[in-house]
């Protein structure tokens, strides 16, 4: 049972680290996106966040009636379309944009808030994104190496090496290591369902004096 979690643990070190290495610099990519924003471009997305954390502050329907479903099918799509890459084979480069972007797509709203509100905007993002991607990150990654790992060990079975052996055995294992972290991903979108809007309701009226000060 625990045999696919030493396997990725021990043995997929190096791809780990490149995988992590990846989307470190999707953060820093979409960080620097912020910069190269018209100002017209953050005059536009200063009213947005603007009317978002009005209603977060006064308990607007689209805040508080939060789908769990449709939050963890947002998180599962990604989970699942790594999962299918690396059955794929082909699919490896699939595999590192999508890590790739997701660093850009979390960097890019770390960087908006944190240029629009300084370091009201870094507490908001520390309470509304962070809790829930600290888990909901590492289940993509460990998915994305365990994907990696698939499609290299076909390729080298049966394309570098000309074997036939059963790939059930792989297979099994790659997929009961995605099937633990879906569960982990559900865990955390139960998390970002119903206690991440807590959190933010407490941190708007913060958000709300920078925008219009007394």
């Amino acid at each position: 049972m625990l045999q696919p979690f030493r396997h990725a643990l021990k043995d997929q070190t190096p791809l780990y680290v490149f995988v992590a290495v990846l989307f470190l610099m999707g953060v820093v990519f979409g960080a620097l996106m912020v910069n190269a924003l018209t100002l017209e471009q953050q005059q536009d997305l200063s009213r947005y966040l603007g009317d978002f954390f009005v209603s977060v502050n006064q308990g607007g329907t689209e805040f508080n009636q939060l789908d769990f479903w449709a939050v963890a099918a947002l998180h599962l799509k990604w989970l699942g379309l790594i999962w299918i890459l690396g059955l794929s084979v082909i699919g490896l480069p699939g595999i590192l944009i999508l890590d790739f972007l997701k660093g850009v797509l979390i960097g890019f709203t770390v960087g908006c808030l944190v240029g629009q509100f300084t370091w009201s905007g870094l507490l908001f993002a520390l309470v509304s994104i962070a809790p829930h991607n600290l888990i909901i990150i590492p289940a993509l990654l460990i998915g994305s190496v365990a994907a990696i790992g698939f499609s290299l060990g076909i390729i080298r079975s049966r394309v570098l090496m000309n074997r036939s052996g059963s790939v059930a055995r792989p297979f099994l294992s790659y997929s009961g290591l995605t099937l633990a972290m879906v569960l982990v991903i559900l865990a955390a979108s139960s998390f970002e369902t119903w206690v991440t809007p807590v959190m933010m309701s407490w941190v708007t009226p913060m958000l709300e004096q920078v925008l219009n000060p007394v």
